[in-house]
């Protein structure tokens, strides 16, 4: 005697697998689009960074609207990225221009939070305030879409927050990474 995995659960497994090969390339992708611009191979790494904490965020949305994670969960998912990119890559794209003028690192850092702060937040939350009647709805035909409304509204609250912050410190924690490098390499020629 045997069994196997039929119907709905076989479906999703076969869904999720393909799935990650998917994942996989569009985050190869998005790091090759970004390191040309950017001229760099790590500042990319920065702006996808936040990546994993929106995904942690869809994940606590779904655990606080008690649903269980579905393909739809999924795409959403995959469209929060796209979102949490681009808000990452704007706070580090006006960091960078910022430099390129001459303005010092903790004033450009500074001067990108402070200016870049309220495009992002106001992004994010008319984001999930639009996506919050359909959360909210009971509706039979409602049901379908709420998993993906979920994964990206409860997403982008929290990687919004978390790219306000990190995003910065990350790009500072590189900068010094190259002082010391540079210092030791220096150093060491001396």
């Amino acid at each position: 005697m045997r069994y196997a995995l039929e119907g709905e659960l076989r479906e999703q497994r076969e869904s999720f697998a393909s799935f990650r090969v998917g994942v996989g390339l569009a985050l190869f992708a998005i790091y090759a689009l970004l390191a040309i611009p950017f001229r760099s191979y790590v500042q990319p790494i920065i702006v996808m960074g936040v990546i994993l904490f929106g995904i942690f965020g869809a994940l606590l949305g779904h655990m606080i609207m008690g649903m269980n994670l579905s393909i739809m969960s999924v795409w959403g998912i995959m469209a929060l990225i796209g979102v949490i990119v681009n808000d990452s890559l704007v706070l580090v794209d006006y960091i960078n221009r910022q430099r390129w003028e001459g303005v010092s690192l903790m004033d450009a850092v500074r001067g990108g939070g402070m200016a870049r702060f309220r495009p992002i937040l106001l992004t994010s939350f008319t984001t999930f305030a639009g996506l919050t009647p359909l959360l909210l709805d009971e509706s039979t035909q409602a049901q379908f879409p709420i998993p993906m409304a979920a994964s990206l509204g409860f997403g982008i609250l929290y990687a919004t927050l978390i790219t306000l912050i990190l995003v910065p410190l990350g790009y500072l924690l590189l900068e010094d990474v190259r002082a010391v490098s540079a210092r030791g390499i220096r150093g060491g020629a001396m």
